[in-house]
């Protein structure tokens, strides 16, 4: 689940999941929905993969997110599923993300751009488990 506020010239998203893949998941799932407003349209005939190297968990999620809005920015993918696993780092380094993605390159003709993201900022940037799985705090320059 992925709830937007506002914040000053930006826009928060309040993540939260059951389990932490699906915290990840649906952040880039919260990042594609500010970034057009019919993201249920968005097909998922191009497919990648992404590998981010062990960190701590708010800045393998601040890097999870700007890695996707890179790959917006320079070529249009927009992401329409994803899975993602998180692992823990043996050796106490953080954390490390592997992703298979899908999705397809914008198509003005079809997907409506609702708002320009700028950048993944680090303000109130938290990852936090609690008694029901997992919540996120990001908030994002438009």
């Amino acid at each position: 689940m992925v709830e937007y506020f506002e914040h000053t010239a930006d826009v928060g998203m309040r993540i939260k999941a059951a389990a932490l893949p699906e915290l990840f998941q649906e952040a880039a799932r919260g990042l594609f929905g500010l970034i057009v407003e019919n993201l249920d349209n968005v097909g998922a005939g191009q497919a990648w993969s992404l590998e981010l190297s062990p960190r701590p968990l708010e800045y393998l999620l601040f890097d999870w997110l700007k890695e996707l809005l890179y790959r917006f920015d320079q070529g249009h993918q927009i992401v329409s599923r994803c899975t993602v696993t998180v692992v823990a780092a043996g050796d106490g380094a953080g954390w490390g993300l592997q992703a298979d993605l899908a999705g397809e390159t914008m198509d003005p003709d079809r997907h409506v751009m609702d708002h320009e993201v700028k950048a993944i900022t680090y303000h109130e940037l938290a990852v936090v488990e609690t008694a029901s799985g997992w919540e996120a705090t990001v908030i994002v320059d438009i």
